[in-house]
C-alpha cells in the first residue's frame, strides 16, 4: 500500500510504499478515508513532541494518529491506536476494535476528521477546566489557526459575553469577526502599542478566561498587563488555560504576575473526566450536524503529502489528506 512514511526526524514524510498492515486479535483492517494534517504530527516528525519515541520508536515509520476511515460494512468511524511502524497516513490501518468511534449520518469523512479533535480543544478547558459563565470575557491568544478559530465561535457558543482574539495576519484577523469576535488584537504592534491594546481590550473587568495557543512572548506581553500598577485588589480571577506553543515553550513569568494579578495557570487538560469527553464528543458532533461550526478543510492526495507537509500558507485552514 502507499502511506506517508518517515525515514528520519526533522525531514518531511515520502509517498512511497509499505507493507500492509496485519490485524492482530481484536483488531480490523479499514480503508482511510481522511486524516487531518495537525500541529502534533509536524512536532513527531520533527522529534520535538515529548512523545515522538514512544509513537515512532523506530524508523521508518507512518505518521498520523488518527483519522476516518470505512469498514467492509460501508461505515464511516473515526480510529486510532494503530502499533508502530504503523500510523494513519496511509491507505489502510489495522485498529483495535475499541479504538473507534461512529460517525453521525450527514457528517462526511473531512468535516469529521478535521473538525471535531480542533473544537474539542477549545471546549474541554472552557467547560469543564476554566468552567466558563455566561457572559464572561474570552480571550483567545491565537485566534487566527484553525483551532483558535473554532475556539471563537465554541466561546459564543457556551455563552460567552465577549470574545477578543489576537493574531498576525491581518486578514484572518478581519475575518474572526464574522466567526464571532467581538474585537481583535495584531500582535504585530511594538511593545507599548501591543500592551495597550491588551489593557484596553481587557476593560474594567478584565479577561475572565484566556485560551493560549501561542506561549512565547505574545502570552509573555499579555500577562505583564495583568499585573496592577499600583496596589490594589485584582479584579478577579484571569483563568489562563495553556494549549499551544507556536510562538515559543518557554516565558519568563515574574512572581507578581501571580501574586497580585488574579491569574490562575492551568494545562488544557485539567478538570477533563471521563464523562466529559463523551458528553463533549456528543455536543460536538450536535454543533457539526446544526451547521454551527465554520470552518476551512482543503483536502489534499495522500501523494502530494511531502508538498502539503510544507506549506506555510494556510492562514487558519485545515488541511486533511485523502488516500
Amino acid at each position: 500500500m502507499k502511506a506517508a512514511v518517515l525515514h528520519r526526524f526533522g525531514k518531511a514524510p515520502r509517498y512511497e510504499d509499505f507493507a500492509d498492515p496485519t490485524p492482530g486479535q481484536n483488531e480490523i483492517v479499514i480503508q482511510v478515508k481522511a486524516v487531518p494534517l495537525e500541529n502534533i504530527d509536524r512536532a513527531m516528525a520533527k522529534g520535538t513532541h515529548f512523545a515522538s519515541r514512544q509513537f515512532l520508536p523506530k524508523l521508518p515509520a507512518i505518521l498520523g494518529s488518527d483519522g476516518i476511515g470505512q469498514t467492509e460494512d460501508g461505515r464511516l468511524i473515526g480510529f486510532g491506536g494503530m502499533r508502530p511502524p504503523y500510523g494513519a497516513l496511509a491507505e489502510r490501518v489495522a485498529i483495535p476494535n475499541t479504538h473507534q468511534v461512529p460517525v453521525p449520518d450527514g457528517v462526511d469523512a473531512l468535516t469529521a476528521a478535521a473538525v471535531p479533535s480542533s473544537t474539542l480543544t477549545a471546549l474541554f478547558p472552557l467547560k469543564w477546566g476554566a468552567k466558563l459563565q455566561p457572559g464572561e470575557t474570552v480571550l483567545v491568544n491565537g485566534a487566527t489557526g484553525f483551532a483558535g478559530k473554532l475556539a471563537i465561535q465554541v466561546a459564543k457558543l457556551l455563552g460567552a459575553g465577549r470574545v477578543v482574539g489576537t493574531g498576525r495576519n491581518e486578514a484572518a484577523l478581519q475575518s474572526l469577526r464574522a466567526l464571532g469576535a467581538d474585537s481583535v488584537i495584531d500582535l504585530k504592534q511594538s511593545t507599548d502599542r501591543l500592551a495597550k491594546a491588551f489593557k484596553d481590550e481587557a476593560g474594567e473587568t478584565g479577561y475572565n478566561i484566556i485560551l493560549d495557543f501561542l506561549w512565547g512572548r505574545p502570552t509573555e506581553e499579555m500577562i505583564k498587563t495583568l499585573v496592577p500598577d499600583k496596589l490594589s485588589f485584582a479584579r478577579g480571577r484571569a483563568r489562563l488555560v495553556q494549549i499551544g506553543e507556536m510562538a515559543g515553550a518557554t516565558i519568563a513569568l515574574s512572581a507578581d504576575a501571580l501574586r497580585t494579578s488574579g491569574l490562575e495557570i492551568t494545562g488544557a487538560g485539567a478538570g477533563l473526566t471521563p464523562e466529559g469527553i463523551g458528553e463533549g464528543a456528543s455536543q460536538v458532533w450536535d454543533w457539526i450536524k446544526a451547521g454551527k461550526l465554520r470552518a476551512e478543510i482543503e483536502a489534499v492526495p495522500l501523494r502530494d503529502v511531502e508538498r502539503a507537509w510544507k506549506r506555510t500558507d494556510l492562514h487558519g485552514k485545515r488541511i486533511a489528506i485523502v488516500p
